[in-house]
C-alpha cells in the first residue's frame, strides 16, 4: 500500500527531471550570486547548463503519453522494436521514411511509423517506454519538436504527417 495515490505518483515521475534540472539551476544562481571568486563562476556555469538540461526535460515530459496503453516500446542500437500480446515488429531507425500520428474512430492516438519497403509500425502514444521515442523523433533531420509536441497535445485529432525524409534528388 503506498501513502501515494497512483495518478499523483504518475505526474511526481513525469515532472521528476524537469524539477531536478530546475533545482540545480537554483543552486546554480544561488552560487552566482553569493559566491566569491571561482565559485562564482562555477554557479553561472551550472545555471546555464541546468537551464539548457531543464528545457529539454520539460520537452521530455511533454511528450510522455503515460504507460497505460497496450504494449511496450524499446529502442536499441538503432532499431525501434515494438511488442504487444497480439504480435510486434522492429523498424530500423536508418530506414523510417515518415512519422504520423493518428487516430481511429476514436480509439487510442497512435504513431505510425513507415519504413522503406516494410508495413508501418504502429505504435500506441501510451504504450509503455513510448518515451524512448523522444530522443528518436529529436534526432530526426528537419524534425519540428515543437509541432510535434503541439500536435500531440491536442485532445483529439485527425491523421497529421509530422515528419518525412527528404527524397534524395539527382538535381
Amino acid at each position: 500500500m503506498s501513502l501515494i495515490r497512483p495518478n499523483a505518483a504518475r505526474q511526481l515521475k513525469r515532472w521528476a527531471e524537469p524539477g531536478i534540472a530546475v533545482l540545480f539551476c537554483a543552486g546554480g544562481v544561488w552560487l552566482a550570486l553569493t559566491g566569491l571568486g571561482i565559485f562564482r563562476w562555477f554557479g553561472v556555469l551550472l545555471a546555464i547548463v541546468s537551464t539548457s538540461f531543464a528545457l529539454l526535460a520539460i520537452r521530455r515530459a511533454m511528450f510522455w503519453g503515460g504507460e497505460f496503453g497496450v504494449g511496450h516500446v524499446e529502442v536499441d542500437e538503432g532499431e525501434i522494436r515494438y511488442m504487444a500480446a497480439h504480435g510486434g515488429a522492429s523498424l530500423p531507425i536508418s530506414a523510417l521514411r515518415s512519422v504520423r500520428l493518428t487516430q481511429q474512430d476514436r480509439g487510442p492516438r497512435l504513431w505510425s511509423l513507415s519504413g522503406a519497403g516494410m508495413p508501418p509500425l504502429w505504435i500506441p502514444v501510451d504504450a509503455s517506454g513510448a518515451q524512448a521515442l523522444f530522443d528518436v523523433f529529436a534526432n530526426l533531420p528537419g524534425m519540428d519538436m515543437q509541432a510535434l509536441l503541439r500536435h500531440l497535445n491536442r485532445p483529439q485529432g485527425n491523421d497529421v504527417v509530422i515528419w518525412q525524409r527528404n527524397a534524395a534528388r539527382l538535381h
